[in-house]
């Protein structure tokens, strides 16, 4: 697949016959009727996430040609009212169709392999017959392909099958058979579910109840490898998955593979508790700051609980083998050991309008107190947060009276310097926790005015506290009034203060003329008195030669 994308990239930029359709305004009405499903992409010619797909683009639409599923693309600079039509606001934007009616996004990642693999899914029923003829082709169809095998006549268990179906059809391929044969040659029995897979031991069986939670349990913990590799495409599931993730770091592909074998047994001992990956350290080794291991300093290992963004960085003068290791996630699994803090020191004085949070202190700040707390989580290189700023702090002081300041907290933390509970994935990231319901923090998603900020806390704070705002902005004109007085009182003392030293000036000027006239004279008087002497010696002089 990947010389498929080079070979694409080349043909392309040679000009040379694309798979993917270019449609226009005229045209795009007429594609979509004319094929059961189809993708199509809307994008710019400037924008660079569109000249990464582009490659992967084009290798999807050869592959899924020969499945009659097409893909096709839309310019927005040159068909601006086209994509407003259909709600583009960011580039690229992906949308599946079936006809013109039935329009959803792409949810799939960007690569060729993860589009076909998509929209194969897409052109499927959501659990497909097998039969002894297609059993084979189908277990092989994706990485992961999901079969049930149960009577004809169970309709508990087709029902429960097909409504888990229904809601992972995105993400897996799901087929179904009532074969007897079928399920004796697989070994198992009716009613029973086998996840095949192209990664570890090929295949795993549902032994737990055939329910709805354990079936999707199953196929949460069975989907993903013993040793998978956290990447742009993974981290999101990984985060997701609700266990801990061990994360193996090294620079090298080969050191990779050789430490993912040598923790192997581990992560078969812990499977379904904690999920192992390797990263690459080259490409990715920032992300190790995030966890509190020194960057740059590889191989290294760490767990991190994703629930509640707990690190637990593995000592980087210990060497990493399955014995040392081994202890080290016992004694994680068995809390033994605290999680890392990365925190900045405790403010000396916090009484400003906006509390400053750090991690020493967040629970006691944010968690552990009866009030409504509004939380900015920000990086002090971030130009949002620095325009936010000022408003932030004029929210806080809206804030401060003794009434007001023992029901409502304003405050701060620097998310990039203290290691806070939620994985924070832009800046500013702004949340509300409601006293009483600390657990279930809302995120703001309004505009970034010190009014729209009242009224977010007016509203979904317990309290309901209703901040004075316009008394304030009052406040504020007045004293804005007060300035142009103030100033103008200031410009008449400054203007007599000058006419004074002027006057000063003039006298001290005249004194020094008169001065300077009284030593000319002198100067004069020498000057004549030095002359008749010369002229006298001259004189004498001559007479004597």
């Amino acid at each position: 697949m990947r010389y498929s994308i080079v070979l694409t990239a080349v043909l392309a930029s040679l000009g040379l016959a694309s798979d993917v359709h270019e449609l226009k305004d005229d045209t795009l009405q007429g594609f979509v009727e004319e094929h059961d499903l189809s993708l199509i992409e809307f994008f710019a010619p400037w924008c660079g996430h569109c000249k990464a797909l582009a490659p992967e683009y084009e290798s999807a639409a050869t592959t899924l040609k020969e499945k009659n599923i097409p893909l096709a693309k839309v310019d927005c600079t040159e068909e601006q009212e086209l994509c407003k039509k259909y709600g583009v606001e960011g580039y690229p934007t992906l949308k599946v169709f079936r006809g013109d009616d039935n329009i959803t996004p792409y949810t799939g990642q960007r690569k060729a392999d993860a589009i076909v693999s998509y929209m194969t899914k897409q052109s499927l029923p959501a659990v497909s017959d097998v039969t002894k003829d297609s059993i084979d082709e189908f277990k092989t169809a994706d990485k992961v392909v999901l079969v049930a095998y149960f009577a004809a006549d169970d309709k508990a268990s087709n029902e429960t099958f097909t409504s888990v179906a229904n809601g992972l059809r995105d993400n897996y391929l799901f087929g179904a058979t009532n074969d007897a044969e079928l399920a004796k040659a697989e070994g198992v029995k009716q009613p029973a579910l086998v996840l095949y897979k192209s990664f570890d031991e090929g295949k795993d069986t549902h032994t737990e109840a055939f329910e709805k939670e354990a079936i999707e349990s199953f196929i949460k913990v069975a989907s993903t490898p013993l040793v998978g590799e956290v990447g742009p495409e993974t981290y999101s599931g990984y985060m997701a998955a609700g266990i801990p993730l061990a994360y193996i770091f090294a620079e090298e592909q080969d050191e990779r593979d050789t430490l993912a074998k040598e923790l192997k047994p581990l992560a078969e001992k812990y499977k379904g508790k904690i999920n192992f990956a390797t990263i690459d350290a080259k490409s990715f080794g920032q992300h190790a700051g995030n966890l509190n291991l020194e960057v740059g300093k590889w191989p290294a290992f760490a767990i991190q609980k994703t629930d509640k963004n707990q690190k637990y960085p593995y000592g980087q003068d210990k060497k990493i083998t399955e014995k040392d290791i081994g202890s080290f996630v016992e004694d994680f699994v068995n809390d033994k050991i605290q999680p890392s803090v990365k925190s900045e020191p405790i403010p000396e004085s916090n009484d400003g309008p906006v509390t400053v949070v750090v991690a020493h202190e967040y629970e006691k700040l944010v968690i552990d107190n009866d009030k409504d707390v509004l939380l900015e989580f920000y990086a002090p290189w971030c130009g949002h947060c620095k325009a936010l700023a000022p408003k932030y702090e004029e929210l806080g002081a809206l804030y401060a009276s003794p009434e007001f300041s023992k029901l409502v907290t304003v405050a701060k933390v620097d998310a990039t310097a203290n290691d806070v509970p939620d994985e924070i994935q832009g800046f500013p990231t702004i949340k509300l926790f409601p006293a009483g319901k600390k657990d279930s923090p809302i995120d703001y998603s309004g505009g970034r005015t010190v009014e729209d900020l009242v009224a977010f806390i007016e509203e979904n704070g317990t309290h309901k506290v209703k901040a004075a705002i316009e008394a304030v902005k009052e406040a504020a004109e007045d004293v804005a009034e007060e300035i142009p007085e103030q100033a103008a009182a200031a410009s008449e003392k400054a203007k007599d203060a000058a006419e004074s030293a002027t006057d000063k000036a003039k006298d001290a000027a005249e004194t020094v003329a008169d001065k300077a006239e009284d030593v000319t004279e002198s100067v004069k008087s020498a000057a004549s008195e030095a002359t008749e002497s010369a002229k006298s010696a001259a004189s004498e002089v001559h007479d004597e030669l």
